[in-house]
């Protein structure tokens, strides 16, 4: 098994890629924190990893709340005693309204920062300690697609995603001294059940990509990326965008 004996926390692991996530490194071998405010989804996620003999456990977390993760961390590192990989999924997506930038309000912009940008933030900044003390640790941002294609309507999430990108560049420089590596993980639209608000005019002009692999992406074909980026096998890799999303856009 790929992940054997490694301590894995997904952030947002309770529904769509996340449970997809969760679900492979716990097939892996690794056990797994599912990390995630929505208490419900963690539960039935937590049960299919239960039922197919994996090990995970459930912490309720807010990630845009700095207690609330630190909190997170200190249960994970009680009952595993360490932690080897934080994979920062958790994200606004769902429900946000997707409109002309002079459209959006300053409340919608920073809702979807708290969770996107400060959650990823606040995640890091609980595992490190840790990671540095052992002088191991691999962490995986995702982002989106989105941040490469510069999809319009979508000023905000897109501002958030390119920010990962950025933080995962400055990040894997500050801390590959410290045997720490940051990956980025960037999937392409997938049809992972979560839905956006489409509030523009229907005369909008709208960019079209076409992708070269032109099937939909579904959060299964996301787990090879991301067992890879928590695995030995991407030791000497950092400060990488690795981009799933068919071939609609190159990174």
């Amino acid at each position: 098994m790929r992940l054997a004996d490694r301590i894995v926390i997904v952030t947002g692991g309770g529904r769509g890629l996340g449970r997809a996530y969760a679900r492979a490194f716990a097939a892996e071998g690794a056990s797994v924190a599912i990390a995630d405010i929505d208490a419900a989804a963690s539960a039935e996620t937590a049960a299919g990893i239960d039922a197919a003999g994996g090990r995970v456990i459930v912490v309720p977390t807010d990630v845009a709340d700095a207690s609330s993760v630190d909190a997170m961390v200190d249960r994970v590192t009680a009952t595993y005693g360490r932690i080897d990989v934080l994979v920062n999924n958790a994200g606004l997506y769902n429900g946000i309204r997707c409109a002309p930038v002079e459209a959006l309000t300053t409340e919608e912009w920073d809702a979807v920062y708290a969770v996107n940008v400060r959650g990823t933030f606040h995640g890091v900044r609980a595992v490190v300690p840790g990671m540095k003390a052992r002088g191991a640790g691999k962490i995986v941002n995702v982002a989106s697609g989105t941040a490469i294609a510069g999809t319009p309507y979508m000023a905000h999430y897109v501002a958030t995603k390119g920010a990962i990108v950025a933080l995962g560049r400055a990040l894997a420089r500050e801390l590959g001294p410290f045997g720490i590596t940051v990956n980025t993980l960037v999937p392409g639209l997938t049809d992972s059940g979560a839905k956006k608000r489409w509030d523009v005019p229907p005369d909008a002009p709208r960019s079209a990509p076409t992708a070269a692999l032109a099937r939909p992406l579904t959060p299964d074909d996301l787990v090879g990326a991301a067992v890879f980026l928590a695995s030995a096998e991407s030791d000497l890799m950092t400060g990488q965008l690795l981009v799933v999303n068919g071939g609609s856009s190159f990174g």
